[in-house]
């Protein structure tokens, strides 16, 4: 699996950036004559006397953001790209949905958006801590992305019954691994078991103590080694065995998927992604020609998690014209407060939900709803 690019989870904008007008707040906002003469002298001279406003204001703007259909294609390449293995035909949408943040912005321009759009405010350090520059913020967007990529292609496998293989990320510098075991290595087998996902490498090393030896079975280059290590011990608990490795999984099969989308980032896509892939890789249209968006993070088992943003996600997806929205079972709170339209908005706590909730709205049955 490659990780060809990052999703807009948090697209971050500069509040400098042109403003989209959306819905504007004018039926829940009562202004007196005052307050309207104030306000437009604050929008109209470049500084109160007194105050810099040109400085920007400590709060974030959060909106709707972009949708991405992950059953089309991005600058000419398809958002999921799956080689290796015949594709089916697809139809419909499957869109990622994201959300807008706005930060950087002026006193005025704060002002602005608080007027003419439904953005939720909130202190900047909710988006960006400030212990981390906006860089490394990016930076843990797009590792939380691509382990979500990873996460959402096994979850794939599993669901369409696929091989999987366990291996290496990386290894912890210093640690008992280190000079045994590289990245790529693929993990065959831990003391005679054969290893099929990371949790059998974990269950084996927990059962023992620092300084037990384990014989590790690993392929690189498509060569099989055996390596005996002597395991380490946790820092925070030393009757804890540490072998000293990040594990993933990729399928085993030959099929190779990337993820085309640049300037994105963050884990919510994980649920979207994986159905996309299942739909590309199994007979039938998994949307059965409707328009669907949805949210969600995806571990390896196929569970769905619930992520940040869904009253914004789910108005993006109503303003863009979907038909069904899946929204992880823990956000279900949340999502029954946001007016939906004439848009349905499935309860899914997995991938089996979700494709029954697909299966059923196409087929006009009832669907399971966070209402």
């Amino acid at each position: 699996m490659k990780a060809a690019g990052r999703e807009i989870e948090d697209d971050i904008e500069d509040g400098n950036e042109e403003d989209r007008v959306r819905t504007k707040r004018w039926s829940t906002v009562v202004w007196g004559a005052i307050p309207v003469a104030l306000l437009a002298g604050v929008l109209t001279f470049d500084h109160i006397p007194g105050t810099d406003i040109s400085l920007a204001v400590p709060y974030a703007a959060q909106g709707p953001g972009p949708l991405f259909d992950t059953l089309s294609e991005v600058s000419g390449e398809p958002v999921v790209r799956i080689d290796g293995a015949d594709l089916d035909a697809t139809s419909g949408a499957l869109n990622m949905t994201t959300v807008s943040v706005r930060t950087n912005m002026t006193l005025p321009q704060a002002i602005g958006r608080w007027i003419t759009t439904d953005d939720r405010f909130v202190p900047v350090e909710q988006i960006m801590p400030r212990d981390m520059s906006r860089e490394e913020v990016q930076e843990f967007n797009q590792q939380a992305f691509v382990a979500s990529e990873a996460s959402a292609t096994v979850a794939a496998m599993h669901y369409l019954g696929r091989p999987t293989r366990v291996v290496v990320h990386d290894v912890v510098d210093g640690a008992a691994a280190s000079g045994h075991l590289e990245p790529g290595d693929a993990l065959v087998a831990v003391d005679g078991t054969e290893i099929t996902k990371p949790s059998d490498v974990q269950d084996i090393v927990r059962a023992k103590h620092p300084g037990d030896e384990v014989e590790i079975t690993a392929l690189r280059g498509g060569a099989e080694r055996q390596e005996r290590i002597a395991l380490g011990k946790d820092e925070r608990d030393e009757n804890v065995a540490l072998l000293g490795i990040l594990m993933s999984s990729e399928p085993a099969d030959g099929v190779d998927v990337t993820y085309n989308l640049q300037d994105v980032g963050g884990p919510s896509a994980g649920m979207i992604f994986a159905l996309a892939v299942i739909d590309k890789l199994s007979p039938g249209e998994l949307t059965g020609g409707k328009t669907v968006a949805g949210t969600g993070t995806i571990n390896e088992a196929g569970e769905v998690g619930p992520i940040g943003g869904i009253s914004h996600k789910i108005t993006g997806a109503r303003d863009t014209g979907m038909e069904l929205f899946l929204a992880p079972e823990g956000n279900c709170a949340e999502a029954a407060g946001v007016e939906t339209g004439d848009m349905v908005v499935a309860a899914v706590a997995n991938l089996d939900e979700a494709v029954k909730a697909m299966d059923d709205y196409a087929a006009g049955r009832e669907v399971a709803t966070c209402k």
